[in-house]
């Protein structure tokens, strides 16, 4: 009961202190992003220690662009296939949404939160995915930075 308790609070305080996303935050959005977490409407979670795929994210000019999975590599490469989302920023009712489109589906997302590290999504069932900005693997120790 006082885990219902917790999760229904901290839930409370996270809406009433939503961040306000303004069209300058999109471009932040652009760049290799890590799943951290997924937080499912119930209030479980799922935590991602290790991904084998990042989401690449370019979004241009009029608020269109792609989704792209990707592979790290150890040297700090990426193994990129030609399957993407076409994605479209929509903005309603001071929220944000992101509108994909594939041959197969269509879908959307909110955007709740967003920083240089940060990024959060909610679905349509209310989970919320939590990313983190990619960095580069470097197995070598050597110190070196790879670009």
């Amino acid at each position: 009961m006082k885990n219902t308790f917790n999760i229904v609070f901290l839930s409370f305080l996270f809406v009433s202190c939503q961040q306000k996303i303004k069209p300058d935050d999109i471009a932040k959005i652009n760049g290799y992003w890590e799943i951290e977490k997924v937080v499912f409407e119930d209030g479980n979670d799922k935590d991602y220690k290790i991904n084998e795929s990042y989401d690449y994210f370019e979004i241009g000019k009029n608020n269109l662009g792609l989704r792209k999975k990707v592979m790290p590599q150890l040297d700090g490469s990426f193994i990129v296939n030609d399957t993407q989302e076409s994605l479209k920023i929509r903005f309603e009712k001071d929220k944000v949404y992101l509108d994909y489109n594939t041959p197969y589906a269509k879908w959307s997302e909110e955007l709740i939160a967003i920083s240089d590290e940060k990024m959060v999504f909610m679905n349509t069932k209310k989970n919320q995915y939590h990313y983190k900005k990619a960095t580069p693997i470097n197995i070598l120790g050597d110190g070196k930075k790879i670009k």
